[in-house]
């Protein structure tokens, strides 16, 4: 067993909570309810028992969550590649958009415990309201609450979290050279975390290969205009700034989007690398594999072709330009999940989050 799955299987020997397992070569943070009355050994890298009826069923319900329009990402993702491997009939696609303020956020609560609550109250609407057989939590910060929250502890219902999908990437880039180097570019949040960079430390990489880049306001002025000329400033900036404390580059370099929302403005991110001469071996999004364990070759042929429907659910408007930014990048990947963004239900009471000790943010 890798020691990403150790570290997740620990998790879950206290919370009843998370595993990892494997499934077609990419590691699956798998955040699943496990009875564990023991020490976790590596017969915790088994196939969760849930997942063989899940690919078997016809018709099946997925909950995407963020803080945010980020996950929106993976909801096209999902849309698109159901669309071209069938291995369901029916594929019920919802985007709830776990933001309860356009005021603050999560990041704005004064605890942990706070967090876990709001988030915890979130998770149970979505299972109240759409019956999901599963839930992708496509968002880091929310992704490390997952296996505290109440909702874990008592909902049969699969939650699937983002982190160790993007710690698996850096790590296959990472394994086998000691040269190489990556750098995660995150929220400010994720970063002093230091989640990402912890598990890849247990797993034996050195300190100096993993460096690590907060970009505060970075997700904010990319929903405003992915392709804005005062986002691809920042991004500049942000890379400048992780160069200059990179010092001498002698061996390959990869890079790691450790917040949904970057990879919305690819283009800025190389623009900004092949400008100072730096060549990047790889970008790492793992927007782009989340969904992949649910669709296994041996099934990707299922049926003739599969129904889809995509819709979105937000408690807090979403301001024109927003849809219009997010809009456009979705268009070219997913037409369908553009207009479940831009035909999103507004539901003021979507999930409670005020009377949760939550009502005072900083």
């Amino acid at each position: 067993m890798g020691q990403v799955e150790k570290n997740i299987v620990k998790i879950a020997t206290n919370n009843k909570s998370a595993w990892s397992v494997r499934v077609g070569g990419h590691l699956l943070a798998l955040l699943i309810f496990v009875l564990v009355s023991t020490a976790v050994n590596a017969q915790a890298e088994e196939t969760p028992e849930w997942l063989p009826g899940l690919l078997e069923k016809e018709s099946i319900t997925i909950v995407v969550t963020d803080s945010g329009l980020g996950g929106l990402a993976v909801l096209a993702d999902a849309a698109e590649k159901f669309r071209q491997h069938p291995v369901f009939k029916q594929v019920n696609l919802v985007f709830f958009n776990a933001l309860f303020s356009d005021q603050s956020g999560y990041n704005g609560l004064q605890t942990r415990e706070e967090k876990l609550e709001v988030f915890s109250s979130a998770l149970q609407s979505m299972e109240d309201l759409y019956a999901p057989d599963i839930i992708l939590v496509a968002c880091n910060t929310l992704s490390v609450l997952i296996p505290d929250t109440g909702f874990a502890r008592t909902s049969s219902v699969p939650v699937v979290g983002i982190v160790a999908d993007g710690v698996e990437l850096i790590a296959e880039q990472l394994h086998g050279e000691p040269s190489a180097r990556n750098i995660i570019f995150a929220t400010q949040t994720t970063v002093n975390e230091g989640t990402h960079k912890n598990l890849l430390l247990e797993q034996g990489f050195a300190d100096e290969q993993i460096l690590t880049q907060s970009c505060p306001q970075l997700s904010l002025h990319i929903e405003q205009g992915y392709d804005s000329e005062y986002t691809e400033m920042l991004i500049d900036a942000y890379v400048d700034e992780a160069l200059s404390r990179a010092g001498d580059i002698e061996g390959p370099i990869s890079i790691s989007f450790n917040c949904t929302h970057f990879g919305y403005s690819m283009e800025f991110w190389k623009l900004a690398f092949t400008s100072r001469g730096v060549e990047v071996t790889e970008f790492l999004d793992p927007n782009t594999q989340m969904i992949d364990f649910l669709l296994p070759v041996s099934l990707q042929q299922r049926y003739p072709k599969s129904e889809i429907s995509v819709k979105m659910v937000s408690m807090i408007d979403i301001p024109q330009d927003r849809q219009d930014s997010i809009g456009r990048w979705l268009h070219e990947v997913s037409p369908d999940t553009e207009t479940a963004l831009r035909n999103f239900e507004l539901k003021s009471d979507l999930f409670e989050w005020q009377d949760l000790n939550a009502g005072t943010v900083k």
